[in-house]
């Protein structure tokens, strides 16, 4: 812990009032929605592009938190008992308290960074060492530059190495983060194509990153890309250069590597010493992020067959939460990732995101944690689990026994020695309306309670990625003007995402605004507990009612319209659509007057804001259309607001047209196919994230004799020996008849296997020939990373919007969280 005064004298910050109040700083917060030791806590009151922390002091304060860190003041007489240290930069300052702290601690640090593989090979590292060392490591992804700075944060008097990953974006940003982590060995992982845009060159973005290792005593990296070669010669740093099969003379040359069905054995030459591994891999990316390990282990002098041991039992790196639904109206998270305190501590606050009412339920197995006494590590994990109101613990494995001493009677305690144990008594212990979060260790296999647990639905699943839907949200409002306000869509079930989850997730991340379709859309997301204000595009007659309960606001778009509401309350205002050219909905151009003169007799109507939908956004060949149309659209602003007095909300713009006419962003802007990983007009600075990713299993394996035939209507016929899969998804789960016979291939271990003859309504048959090591049970990908939702509608000769909107509601949704 730190006191209050001698973090003010670490940033050289102002105090304003004078006068410190007695403080013992042991936390670092930046979301007033996450606050668990308040009294503990400094609020860093960060602003960014669209969103100001100063505007959360009061909720903070609130909740008892005391000390902050601003670049303004706010009224003093607000915050009796606050304690404001004023600096000139936010982030800066959180940088520079992290700083001062890591360097308080002698650890080894292992410093790693590149394009892509930085977690894979943190986790792995974590995974091979822990054994042998008290290590401290990034949470997941924490490899920003306010991500760094949380993690270094954590470092302890009893911790003997650090594992920190640090990724840029843009020139600039790896100096602070260098300063942060100062790592004494470095890993550059890969060069790759992520974030060209925030640099003038590749070159650029290399000599860019390399800065993280200016003061390493060692570097690993791999020897067989030139440029990078070059590069990290220049740094003139100690280096451990690997190289698979093409420089016999690097430090640990990989001469021979062979692949079978599930597994490689490598084999090669560490200082004159031939060294053997095998790994649990087959795909090239976990090899090269596997052999950056080697050479790690090769380096800290593990013995051979040490190393031969751990590395063969590497555990693939699941990097996501799953949100899954459960029996009884209960929700299950899914984050058997690993066990240790940061990760449940990023578990538990997303399980009070999602809770919405129901009871906490926490099912944990034994902490793989060295270098901490199980007394005192678990008295931190029971202060966690009171501190996020959990009302019923599971533990597995001996150690958890402790809560039995360490948590108070209220909270529920059930203890199994094993996983298997817990399996054979769930079927007696009751689960109601409760969120269960399960977090343990990869060796307890707690994805077997998680599947115990979930409600038992189609194979076929929709995984929505809700990082990347969070991704795509900030690429879009990095391209607006300040001030500028964001709409999002969350019609037709969130285009097929699901509306609740993804409405929870864009209210949570402060959009101004959800619209959806018809009024019964806007009903569910009040009752799943949404309460940012709703747009309801085309609200039904008889349904003003039910929108005045739920506060909802309707889109008003005819005369007709205005004079049914003027029997109804409309407290909460309406939204006038003008019709520039589409010529859907909306006030024709030629109806103004009408519209105006009933506007004038009725003050008592409060218009939210006016619109107008662009026909053919991100069309080149249909600019001056679109211009024209947003000439009519001003003029009609014009005249709508010098009749009301006041300036309503002015929007017209979708995803397409934010990045290809941001001069007709205006107050608003309504974010919809974007937010989902499309970009139509390719326009935007940076690539947009797969949301949406379509699977299905592998029901069952057959081997087709020549001249057999498949399918309904014999369509497909086996011209030589054959092997074909029979998949869990057909026309009834959304992948429509046109995409058989050869039409369209799916995805099966990185492969593109064709669908073979007719699509059945439940089921469809793929060719799997040339992918013998395809099992019964593998995960199919109808559309996600590869193939794409764009290929597919193309087959399909439709858009993305009618393949999202047509998956089944049979379909399982399973959400993930980075």
């Amino acid at each position: 812990m730190y006191s209050i005064q001698a973090i003010q004298q670490i940033l050289q910050a102002k105090s304003p009032n004078l006068q410190f109040y007695e403080a013992q700083i042991e936390h670092l917060l930046l979301d007033s929605r996450q606050i668990i030791f308040a009294e503990r806590s400094l609020f860093f009151a960060i602003k960014g592009t669209h969103h100001d922390g100063h505007q959360f002091l009061s909720a903070a304060y609130q909740a008892g938190v005391r000390s902050f860190v601003v670049t303004k003041v706010p009224e003093l007489s607000q915050f009796p008992e606050a304690n404001f240290l004023l600096v000139e930069n936010v982030v800066q300052a959180l940088q520079q308290l992290a700083a001062h702290h890591r360097q308080q601690f002698p650890l080894q640090v292992i410093g790693i960074t590149g394009s892509n593989g930085k977690t894979t090979v943190k986790e792995w590292l974590f995974q091979l060492l822990y054994p042998h060392y008290a290590i401290i490591r990034s949470p997941r992804s924490f490899n920003s530059q306010i991500g760094v700075p949380l993690s270094v944060w954590g470092i302890q008097a009893q911790h003997e190495l650090g594992i920190f990953e640090a990724g840029i974006s843009r020139k600039g940003e790896m100096g602070n983060l260098a300063n942060i982590i100062q790592a004494k060995i470095g890993i550059f992982t890969m060069l790759g194509e992520a974030h060209n845009e925030g640099f003038s060159s590749k070159a650029e973005k290399l000599r860019e990153k390399l800065l993280l290792f200016a003061e390493v005593d060692l570097l690993i990296y791999r020897r067989d890309d030139a440029t990078v070669h070059r590069a990290i010669k220049d740094l003139g740093r100690k280096t451990l250069a690997w190289s698979l099969d093409q420089h016999p003379n690097a430090d640990l040359y990989v001469f021979k590597t062979e692949t079978f069905l599930n597994h490689t054995h490598l084999e090669g030459r560490y200082q004159s010493s031939e060294q053997r591994i095998a790994l649990p891999f087959t795909d090239h990316a976990s090899i090269e992020n596997a052999i950056h390990c080697w050479a790690v282990l090769l380096h800290l002098g593990l013995k051979s067959e040490e190393i031969a041991e751990r590395m063969a039992q590497l555990e693939p790196v699941a990097m996501r939460m799953e949100l899954l639904d459960g029996r009884n109206n209960c929700l299950i998270i899914n984050d058997t990732y690993n066990a240790d305190l940061s990760s449940l501590r990023l578990g538990l606050q997303w399980m009070r995101q999602h809770e919405h009412g129901r009871n906490r339920s926490l099912v944990l197995s034994e902490i793989l944690q060295s270098g901490s006494s199980d007394e005192k590590l678990y008295r931190k994990v029971a202060q966690l689990i009171q501190e996020h109101q959990v009302s019923r613990v599971i533990g597995i494995g001996p150690a958890t026994a402790v809560f039995a001493t360490l948590l108070p009677r209220e909270i529920h305690q059930l203890h199994f020695e094993t996983t298997e144990a817990l399996l054979e008594a769930l079927p007696h212990l009751s689960f109601q309306s409760e969120v269960i979060l399960i977090k343990g260790a990869r060796q307890y296999h707690l994805e077997t309670i998680a599947q115990a647990l979930s409600r038992q639905v189609h194979q076929a699943r929709l995984e929505v990625n809700l990082s990347a839907l969070a991704h795509n949200l900030r690429a879009y409002q990095r391209c607006l003007k300040p001030g500028v306000k964001t709409m999002v869509m969350i019609k037709a079930t969130a285009y097929g995402a699901g509306s609740r989850e993804v409405a929870r997730l864009l209210e949570y991340l402060r959009v101004d605004y959800c619209c959806v379709a018809y009024a019964d859309e806007g009903t569910e997301l009040r009752q799943a507990g949404i309460s940012a204000p709703i747009m309801v595009l085309n609200p039904e007659a008889g349904a003003f009612e039910q929108m005045r309960l739920q506060r909802l606001e309707p889109v008003v778009y005819s005369l007709e319209q205005l004079n049914n509401m003027s029997q109804e309350a409309l407290p909460h205002g309406v939204h006038l659509s003008i019709d520039s050219g589409m010529h859907r909905l909306g006030f024709d151009l030629h109806e103004m007057e009408g519209l105006l003169d009933y506007l004038r007799t009725h003050p008592e109507l409060h218009v939210k804001s006016v619109y107008t939908h662009l026909a053919a956004s991100e069309d080149p060949a249909h600019d001056a259309f679109t211009h024209e149309q947003a000439r009519r659209f001003n003029q009609a602003y014009a005249r709508i607001t010098a009749v009301l007095g006041y300036h309503p909300l002015q929007h017209a713009l979708n995803s397409n047209g934010i990045t290809r006419f941001p001069q007709y962003q205006q107050d608003m802007v309504r974010l919809g196919i974007g937010l989902y990983g499309i970009d139509v007009s390719n326009t935007l600075p940076e690539p947009l994230q797969v949301v949406l990713s379509f699977k299905a299993t592998i029901s069952q394996i057959k081997t087709i004799a020549a001249g057999e035939t498949i399918g309904y209507g014999r369509r497909a016929q086996a011209h030589s020996l054959m092997r074909t899969g029979t998949i869990s998804v057909g026309y009834a789960d959304g992948l429509r008849r046109a995409a058989g016979n050869g039409a369209f291939s799916v995805g099966v271990r990185g492969k593109r296997a064709p669908i073979l003859g007719s699509v059945c309504m439940d089921m469809s048959m793929i060719d799997l020939t040339h992918i013998p090591e395809a099992q019964t049970g593998d995960t199919v990908e109808i559309f996600g990373h590869d193939p794409s939702v764009q290929e597919l509608a193309k087959i399909l000769a439709t858009i993305p919007y009618e393949v999202f909107t047509g998956i089944s509601q049979r379909v399982k949704r399973v959400y993930l969280q980075e």
